[in-house]
């Protein structure tokens, strides 16, 4: 496991995508705490929101386009593998388990080392790291990735999860924050089952983020271990 998640984490720092994200995560960062001042100067807001004004920009980010970034990145984590018949190789070599959760962990700490250089560049304005607010972002990550992990297990063709992590990734925050606010009785039920819900409370209820991204990485395993390679 503990090979297959430092060579995913290694090749996730290559290629013009991983560039490209990496450099719109700090430029936000950047500049929304650097501007934050100028954003409070404007708008009347609460001693906790002028707190937190400096990770807006990102968290702002990563709520909107954090499942298209991680999608765009690691669509194909899982059925690359199998369409390029590597993953016949890998299978005899270690577990199964060992393979999908090897590759999470990869994905999980660049995302994680992207989130804790993006929040020391914001503490540098901000004089504090709000550790509370990093952790919420975490676990929206954390979610996003187990999700596309999941996507990647049922779908075998790369070229179509590219195509259905933009979809996803576009629509699935429009969605999960009408959940979280409709009166339908019908739908509202499942604003449990997205991370917006949770993260708009100021508590430690977020933490059921982390549950249902585990859910989805068990569930994910399960299909994986019965498909053919």
């Amino acid at each position: 496991m503990y090979v297959m998640g430092k060579r995913e984490f290694l090749s996730l720092f290559k290629g013009v995508k991983s560039f490209i994200v990496i450099v719109i995560l700090l430029l936000t960062s950047y500049y929304s705490a650097k501007f934050a001042n100028v954003l409070m100067s404007g708008i009347e807001l609460s001693a906790k929101e002028a707190e937190n004004i400096h990770t807006v920009g990102l968290l702002g980010l990563i709520l909107l386009l954090g499942q298209l970034f991680v999608a765009g990145l690691s669509h194909d984590t899982m059925n690359r593998e199998i369409h390029e018949r590597t993953m016949r190789f890998l299978v005899t070599r270690t577990s199964r388990t060992s393979i999908l959760f090897g590759k999470f962990f990869g994905i999980w700490l660049f995302w994680f080392s992207c989130l804790a250089i993006s929040f020391i560049l914001i503490s540098i304005f901000a004089e504090r790291i709000d550790f509370f607010i990093f952790s919420q972002v975490l676990s929206l990550v954390t979610y996003q990735i187990c999700l596309t992990i999941l996507l990647s297990v049922l779908i075998s063709k790369p070229g179509f999860t590219m195509f259905l992590g933009i979809v996803v990734g576009l629509i699935f925050p429009i969605f999960g924050f009408w959940v979280v606010f409709t009166k339908n009785v019908w739908v509202s039920w499942m604003k449990f089952m997205t991370p917006f819900y949770y993260l708009e409370r100021e508590d430690y209820t977020f933490l059921v983020i982390f549950i249902l991204a585990g859910i989805m990485l068990v569930i994910a395993n399960l299909i994986f271990n019965r498909r053919e390679c």
